[in-house]
């Protein structure tokens, strides 16, 4: 497998997290009158802080290297770890995930613990399975057990299935970016059902026909913002990518100025588009701005390397918990400042 290609995936998923997160759930209106354009990370001044998004990056990697690819191993490696995040309080979690993550500690196991919900959780983790598994069935089986394990909605495992299938297309880099669209469906839509196959059809289509992301985000009922529901969110990720699969900035920027669910499109995107244009591809002003410790830059790109590098299964790298706890704690503080500086104008 491609080491640069996983790495970007890592690294493209969590500029584009940092990128977005500060816009998250605003309106496209009201997000350019208080925050302005997204082209710097704007959480803790111009430093970039990281969501759950990436943290579920990170988890299912680390999962894949420990399970060395065995499906049932990695179901509950990724159950176990699931488990220790939720226990090191994160702030922002969505409602699906924490009903889902008191289940696993409950006891209730992996295959059971998903709740019916049709949100993009599953999503904004599958680009790096795309990444790194070469076998298309082996790989969406990857991508069914880490869905279901807090989402059981056909729709939002389909949603982490197309997510998947283009990361691994754009893992491919010898495609001409041109013939993306058409490859995409080829590959996607035989593992969709019918609903979200038609909406991914809808946005490759419209790539085709050279629309806009924000002509087709409005096409969808999105007119003021981009919600979290899987057969929204996605398919404009999806459009993104395949409207500007070597411009990352683009790609990423197109999603963040929607509004709405902006963390997770620009990560889904980032990821996507990693895969392709690599490390050396992403703003190295923003790479060099994303400083969350101790899930720092370095740290992702030896855990993305580790993971294609691997040889069976393995000890994948890990983080300490008293400082992982304590970013924690400062990470809710500094969500519940933005959260109080929308309080205020300009409405």
């Amino acid at each position: 497998m491609n080491e640069d290609a996983v790495i970007g995936c890592l690294l493209g998923a969590a500029v584009g997290d940092a990128l977005g997160l500060p816009y998250e759930g605003l309106s496209k209106q009201r997000a350019a009158r208080l925050l302005g354009s997204p082209d710097r990370f704007r959480m803790l001044g111009r430093r970039g802080l990281v969501s759950d998004d990436t943290e579920h990056l990170c988890l299912v990697s680390q999962s894949l290297i420990q399970s060395g690819g065995d499906v049932d191993r990695f179901e509950r490696e990724l159950a176990r770890r699931l488990r220790r995040w939720f226990l090191m309080l994160p702030a922002g979690i969505g409602l699906a995930t924490l009903k889902a993550c008191l289940k696993l500690c409950l006891g209730i196991p992996p295959s059971r613990s998903g709740v019916r919900s049709a949100g993009n959780g599953p999503s904004m983790r599958a680009s790096i399975i795309g990444s790194c598994v070469e076998s298309k069935e082996h790989c969406l089986e990857l991508v069914r057990r880490s869905s279901r394990m807090t989402h059981t909605d056909p729709r939002a495992i389909d949603g982490a299935k197309a997510v998947a299938m283009a990361a691994r297309l754009s893992s491919k880099r010898l495609i001409p970016s041109g013939q993306l669209s058409m490859r995409f469906l080829a590959e996607a839509i035989p593992c969709l059902e019918q609903d979200c196959a038609d909406i991914m059809r809808r946005a490759a289509e419209s790539v085709v026909r050279g629309e806009s992301t924000e002509a087709f985000a409005r096409s969808l009922g999105s007119t003021k913002k981009v919600t979290g529901f899987v057969l929204t969110s996605v398919p404009v990720a999806i459009h993104a990518w395949l409207t500007s699969p070597d411009d990352y900035m683009n790609a990423v920027t197109s999603v963040i100025v929607l509004g709405g669910d902006t963390d997770t499109m620009a990560a889904i995107t980032g990821g996507i588009v990693g895969c392709r244009v690599g490390e050396n591809g992403l703003p190295s002003d923003l790479l060099r701005d994303l400083r969350d410790p101790p899930r720092s830059i370095a740290w992702m790109r030896s855990l993305g390397s580790q993971l294609a590098r691997q040889h069976g299964s393995e000890k994948p790298v890990e983080l300490q918990l008293a400082p992982l706890f304590c970013r924690n704690a400062l990470f809710a503080v500094v969500v519940l400042a933005h959260g109080l500086r929308r309080l205020a104008p300009p409405w």
